[in-house]
């Protein structure tokens, strides 16, 4: 009899253990599935496995969920599965993970899931009511670390937003490093590089973000809209909730906004793989570039800074008439002076719009008191009087249009009639005779550049190792006053006592102005200052004050630039250089440029230097 019953219950468990094996077979598939490793953000370990780029442990219902996403799964299902608490409805997993929850349901044909009502989410989503996604690239900002590159961010448009023209009223998805307290920029920057800071998700009205960067901070804003499917942008909405309050590790170069924000495109249309692409860095204008190459773009607009606008509106100005802009921004009773009321009323109206706009950009970022508010409201009642023809503001060249990141350079050359050849290779990203288009002209940044000579003999020496070298080379003009400045560190080879080069250590800034000479020619003129490691001298650090000026020409082959430099050493070391470089653009990603350049020192005899240089921009 026992016998028996003990058949009968082996026959009776047979299904259930082939279901059950079943069941865990098709949790490993899913757990395969490109959108789960979506959803958990995991990629392929250095060593084999996975590993997840959340950094946060409350994202996880498995123990080791960050490093198994078939564990992951398996408690999701669990989790998605277990009873509600009626008192808190909204903390069940249900309500933390709609992306997950939907996905599972679908692949798993779970009809029996405990019935939950996430309020909290639902009314989250209705308000932001998802329909289609626009990529926004606010360009380069060099003023501020974490911007200098560029920056990129989602927003989310609901149905009629391209009919009501109402995309103010979007929401702008952001990933960006949280910062507690009030780092400086010299350690906002080691962190941001090091890794030192949590990256987060964040969803916030587009128009403070639109009036963040185009306002605040003056930067263009392209808008790319992408083909995504309601349905896609519905899906990426839903993921961005699972991930509120969720840290990231954040990194300047790599795991940064731009990343992030491929991974939800990911998630829009799994299968993409947007991320692969970019194993090292993520430069902002590459992601753009990715994003476009991928098919996924089907409209561009352009929305002008403030600045920009001010320039342009100005820019049919003489300079006795932009000096009447000036003053009529100080004084609205300068429009009563019978010198503005000979002008034209063309010339007025272009004027006072200019005026208004300088009174605007001015009033950025300060306290809006009543004198400013009066001046304002005295101006527009002046344009409503005499308006002016419509601002057209000329769109610039695609920034995605504009040369590749890391440049790969060979170069062959004499040095005091020594041969030799160069390799050199710059991760990032542009300087002042690169390849301009996409390009602002006066813009360098150059981070971690390596170049190697190879000398007649075999001889092998590290000719120069930059951590950073970043100008701004902004012009002044009537209106508008900007600071133009340079700042760089690293290693360079310098003239020694032996009539050879030595490497040096270094760190360098300066100051200075910069003016547009003409349409196509810009001078530039800087106090600078440095301090050295050299072991020709005697101290272990010897500072030196200097110049630095020079014409940078926008020609027909590319970009010349003409360069004087000058340290002064308070150990009586003077040490002058002058450089001539042009650029000759073969193609977007390719470039030959050729340099001469004389050095002078008070430790040894002049010598000159000749190469021809070929680059090749390739990411």
């Amino acid at each position: 009899m026992l016998k028996r019953l003990a058949c009968l219950a082996l026959i009776a468990c047979a299904p259930l253990t082939a279901i059950a094996q079943g069941t865990d077979a098709r949790i490993e598939q899913l757990a395969n599935n490109p959108y789960w490793i979506a959803l958990g953000h995991y990629e392929r370990a250095k060593l084999g496995g996975w590993r997840s780029y959340v950094d946060d442990s409350k994202f996880f219902l498995a123990p080791d969920g960050a490093h198994h996403p078939d564990q992951e799964l398996a408690a999701t299902v669990q989790a998605i599965q277990a009873p509600v608490n009626a008192a808190n409805p909204d903390r069940h997993a249900q309500c933390v993970f709609p992306a997950r929850t939907r996905w599972l349901r679908d692949q798993l044909q779970l009809k029996n899931l405990p019935s939950v009502t996430c309020k909290d989410y639902q009314g989250w989503y209705k308000d932001i009511n998802p329909n289609s996604t626009v990529l926004i690239f606010p360009a380069a900002y060099l003023n501020s670390p974490s911007s200098m590159f560029g920056h990129t961010l989602l927003r989310i448009d609901h149905a009629d937003v391209q009919a009501d023209h109402t995309a103010l009223l979007s929401s702008a998805i952001n990933f960006g490093a949280y910062i507690e307290g009030s780092d400086n920029s010299i350690l906002y920057a080691w962190k941001g590089l090091a890794g030192g800071y949590p990256g987060l998700f964040s969803l916030v009205p587009y128009q403070q973000k639109l009036s963040e960067y185009r306002s605040l901070e003056n930067r263009d804003l392209w808008e790319y809209r992408l083909n995504l499917t309601p349905e896609e942008t519905g899906r990426m909405v839903e993921h961005v909730w699972e991930l509120r309050d969720i840290r990231f590790a954040y990194f300047f170069f790599d795991e940064n906004c731009s990343y992030r924000l491929l991974e939800l495109l990911d998630v829009a249309r799994p299968g993409l793989r947007l991320t692969e692409q970019f194993p090292l860095t993520a430069i902002p204008t590459d992601t753009v570039r990715a994003v476009k190459d991928a098919g996924l773009v089907e409209h561009i607009d352009y929305r002008p800074s403030r600045e920009r606008e001010l320039l342009t509106r100005a820019a049919p100005l003489n300079p006795d008439e932009q000096q009447w802009v000036l003053r009529v921004s100080a004084d609205q009773n300068q429009l009563k002076a019978p010198g503005f009321m000979a002008l034209g009323k063309a010339r007025q109206a272009l004027i006072q719009d200019a005026a208004f706009r300088l009174e605007r950009y001015r009033a950025t970022g300060q306290e809006r008191d009543q004198a400013t508010a009066q001046r304002s409201f005295d101006l527009l009642r002046a344009i409503n009087q005499n308006p002016p023809a419509e601002l057209e503001v000329p769109r610039p060249d695609l920034p995605e249009e504009g040369h590749e990141s890391r440049t790969w350079q060979l170069g062959a050359g004499s040095r005091d009639h020594h041969a030799f050849a160069e390799y050199g290779l710059r991760m990032a990203y542009h300087d002042l005779n690169d390849n301009l288009s996409g390009f602002p002209i006066g813009a360098q940044i150059e981070i971690l550049q390596l170049k190697l000579r190879e000398y007649e003999g075999n001889h092998w020496q590290v000719q120069q190792l930059d951590l950073a070298n970043i100008r701004s080379l902004t012009p002044r003009n009537e209106l508008l006053q900007p600071l133009s400045w340079e700042v760089s560190s690293g290693l360079e080879r310098v003239l020694g006592k032996h009539g050879d080069e030595t490497l040096v250590s270094h760190v360098n800034g300066g100051a200075g102005g910069s003016w547009q000479l003409s349409d196509s020619l810009l001078g530039f003129a800087l106090g600078t200052v440095r301090v050295e490691h050299n072991n020709d001298f005697d101290a272990f650090v010897s500072p030196a004050a200097g110049f630095d000026s020079g014409l940078l020409w926008r020609n027909s082959l590319g970009n010349l630039s003409l360069e004087a430099k000058g340290d002064y050493f308070l150990n009586g070391e003077v040490r002058r250089t002058l450089s001539l470089n042009q650029q000759w653009e073969l193609s977007r990603n390719l470039g030959l440029r050729l340099s001469a350049q004389r050095d002078f020192s008070q430790l040894t005899s002049a010598q000159n230097e000749v190469m021809l240089e070929l680059k090749w921009y390739h990411y």
